[in-house]
C-alpha cells in the first residue's frame, strides 16, 4: 500500500522503547504507541502529540500502519513478531530476535510467508565507527584477520529476567560475526551470578576455523567499558565508544625478526575522524529505507538467526561449566 507520512506503531516504549518513540516521532513517521503501562502512554502522548493505546490488537488492525516496532521485554517478541506479520505489517524487533533458534525460526518463516521487512535491532551496526571500522578492514588496512576480542561492562542496571549475556552480548557477537563471515565452529562460556539468580558476569570464547575471538561482558565493572579490538597481521584497529575524541583508532603494527625472536613494533597511532551521526537514527532511518524500497535490511533475519545461535550455544555452555558446544550452520532462506 503507499505509504503515508504516518504509517509506524510502536510497541513497548519503556526503557529502550521511549527512544525509538522519539527517532521515529523526529523523522515524521510515528503513527501510534502502544505500551501496557497508562502513565507511560500518558506522558509520551502528551509530549510527542500522538496516538496512544494499550490493546496491540487494535494497531494490528490499523490499515494505516505499515511497520511496527517491537522494544517490549525479550520472552514477548517471538509471538508478537508472528502477530505483527500475519497482519501484513513490516517488522522491527528489538535485539534478541528471540530467546530460542526454533522461535527465530517461525518469525523467519512469517516473514517470508507475508513477503514483509524484517529487520532486527543490532545497534551497533549503524555506528559510524564501526561502518568505517569495516571498511577498513575489508580493503585489507590491517592485513589479513588474526585475532577480535569485545568488552562491554559497566557498574550499571542489574536484570532479574535475562542475565548479562542475553542483555548485553549480542552486540558483540553480531560485530564480531560481521567480521568473520560465518558461525564459530564452537563456542564456550563461564560465568557467574553474584548479586541474584542470573549471571551478571560472563566469557565468551568463540572459536572459527582459523580466527579466535571472545567477549567479556559484566555489569558489575566499577567503570564502563565498551571496546571492539580487531586484530591483523600489519595492524589493529580499535572501537573505543566510551571514548569522545579517539571512538576509532589505527595502529601500524608488525612484527620483526631480531636474532630470530618475533620483536613487534609500533610504526604509528592514527585517530580516524568520524561522521557526527547518532547510530539509533541511522538504524531508524534504514529501516524506514528498507520499508520503503524493499530491499533487504542490513541486519536481517538472518543476522538475528546467527546471533540467535551463538547466544543459544553460549548459554548451553554457561549451564555446562563452560563445556565446548559446536555449532552447525543455520540454513535460512531469503536471509
Amino acid at each position: 500500500m503507499p505509504l503515508s507520512d504516518k504509517y509506524v506503531a510502536v510497541i513497548g516504549c519503556g526503557y529502550w522503547g521511549k527512544n525509538l518513540v522519539r527517532e521515529f516521532a523526529q523523522l515524521g513517521v510515528l503513527r501510534i504507541i502502544c505500551d501496557s503501562s497508562q502513565q507511560i502512554l500518558e506522558d509520551l502522548k502528551t509530549k510527542y502529540d500522538v496516538e496512544a493505546v494499550s490493546d496491540f490488537a487494535k494497531v494490528l488492525a490499523m490499515p494505516d500502519v505499515q511497520a511496527v516496532i517491537i522494544a517490549t521485554p525479550a520472552p514477548t517478541h517471538a509471538s508478537l513478531a508472528v502477530q505483527a506479520l500475519a497482519a501484513g505489517k513490516d517488522v522491527f524487533v528489538e535485539k534478541p530476535l528471540a530467546l530460542t533458534l526454533e522461535d527465530a525460526l517461525l518469525i523467519e518463516a512469517a516473514a517470508r510467508k507475508s513477503n514483509a521487512i524484517l529487520m532486527v535491532g543490532h545497534l551497533l551496526e549503524y555506528h559510524p565507527a564501526l561502518v568505517k571500522l569495516r571498511a577498513f578492514v575489508a580493503e585489507g588496512k590491517i592485513g589479513k584477520l588474526r585475532y577480535l576480542y569485545s568488552n562491554r561492562l559497566s557498574f550499571g542496571k542489574v536484570r532479574t529476567e535475562e542475565n548479562v549475556l542475553w542483555s548485553f552480548a549480542p552486540h558483540d557477537i553480531c560485530s564480531i560475526l560481521g567480521f568473520v563471515g560465518k558461525l564459530p565452529v564452537s563456542v564456550q562460556a563461564l560465568g557467574s551470578a553474584n548479586l541474584g539468580k542470573v549471571e551478571d558476569f560472563c566469557l565468551v570464547n568463540l572459536e572459527f576455523e582459523q580466527i579466535k575471538a571472545h567477549i567479556f561482558v559484566s555489569w558489575l565493572h566499577p567503570f564502563k567499558e565498551q571496546r571492539l579490538v580487531v586484530v591483523g597481521d600489519s595492524g589493529t584497529l580499535v572501537f573505543d565508544d566510551v571514548s569522545v575524541d579517539a571512538k576509532l583508532t589505527f595502529y601500524d603494527q608488525q612484527a620483526e625478526l631480531q636474532d630470530n625472536i618475533p620483536v613487534l613494533k609500533l610504526n604509528s597511532k592514527i585517530v580516524i575522524p568520524l561522521e557526527a551521526a547518532s547510530p539509533l537514527t541511522q538504524e531508524c532511518k534504514h529501516f524506514l529505507s528498507c520499508v520503503e524500497s524493499r530491499e533487504t535490511p542490513l541486519t536481517s533475519v538472518k543476522n538475528g538467526i546467527d546471533v540467535l545461535t551463538v547466544l543459544q550455544s553460549a548459554q548451553e555452555s554457561l549451564e555446562s561449566s563452560g563445556k565446548a558446544v559446536y555449532l552447525k550452520e543455520v540454513q535460512v532462506v531469503n536471509g
